[in-house]
């Protein structure tokens, strides 16, 4: 019996004694790998698969699903709200995308140039970053309600101009909530271009200032080609975040989620009322896969450009 076990741990190290060094790694690291696959599975995959099933039933949450094929797509598509709705979504991505990255590369690039007081300075643009959207939201729609406690309307009135409906109305609501959304997001994306630029080596500008090259050019010719990296990356996070902007809507328009005639409601919102006001799972799962959909485009789009930068 005894050497029965012998052999059989000698076969053992025998056959990991085989293995090359590469191999081993490869094992070592699927095994230490396995236990965190296997989490982000379950919280991921296994969701998303179930979310595209109950995208193709009816269910209210009160009674088990019933198979009814692709009639929420149907209704959806019929439905002039989602379609209100989803250019809704396209607008916060259109305008909100490179209006923040303008913004915040033309901030990033003067920055850095500043030398008094930069830290502080750089801190009180990250600000807004580290505020809660709720508490936000709730702020800027005090920002915009009429004179007497709006502050905007006020200094308006000040000023002899007309105060204006801001969040009532449904021309300015949408440009209303993006203002704010845009804001929350400048700090970080400052931080990022700033790290972009700093990584950028000093001794291609001195080459250009060598070679006669004056600002302009040099922004044009060097500073913004080398920055593609990091403004793809901003590009995509940015995309991300306003195809699922949600808070800032929901606070500001909190009698009326959505504004007036559903000016303001991204499809995030959309979702939410349909699954939780509503209780058509079923419908709310089909919003959600629409959801994915143009999240996915927007990833696979990110890789193209990546690749195409190889």
């Amino acid at each position: 019996m005894a050497s029965v076990h012998a052999y059989q741990q000698t076969g053992r190290v025998r056959f990991w004694d085989r293995l090359n060094i590469s191999t081993k790694r490869v094992i070592w690291a699927w095994t230490f790998l396995a236990l965190p696959i296997l989490f982000y599975t379950g919280i991921r995959f296994y969701p998303t698969f179930q979310a595209f099933w109950l995208s193709l039933t009816n269910w209210d949450l009160l009674r088990p699903a019933q198979f009814i094929g692709l009639a929420n797509y149907q209704k959806m598509f019929a439905d002039p709200i989602f379609w209100k709705v989803f250019q809704n979504t396209f607008l916060y991505l259109l305008v909100g995308t490179p209006l923040s990255l303008l913004i915040s590369f033309v901030i990033a690039y003067y920055l850095d140039r500043v030398r008094f007081m930069h830290g502080f300075i750089r801190a009180l643009y990250f600000l807004p970053f580290l505020t809660t959207a709720a508490a936000m939201g709730w702020v800027w729609r005090w920002f915009y309600q009429p004179v007497p406690i709006g502050v905007i309307n006020s200094v308006l009135s000040t000023i002899g101009i007309e105060q204006q409906p801001f969040l009532r109305s449904t021309t300015q609501a949408l440009p209303a909530v993006l203002v704010p959304a845009i804001w929350a997001g400048l700090g970080f994306q400052i931080i990022i271009f700033m790290a972009g630029l700093r990584a950028i080596p000093g001794t291609f500008y001195e080459a250009a200032r060598i070679d006669g090259l004056g600002d302009w050019a040099i922004l044009r010719k060097i500073t913004i080609p080398l920055l593609k990296p990091t403004t793809v990356f901003l590009v995509v996070f940015s995309s991300i975040g306003f195809l699922r902007i949600f808070d800032q809507v929901y606070n500001m328009t909190t009698n009326d989620p959505g504004g007036p005639l559903n000016a303001t409601k991204p499809l995030v919102l959309m979702i939410y009322q349909t699954a939780f006001s509503s209780y058509q799972m079923g419908y709310a799962a089909a919003q959600t896969v629409v959801l994915f959909t143009i999240l996915l485009i927007v990833s696979l789009l990110q890789l193209y450009v990546l690749r195409e930068k190889k």
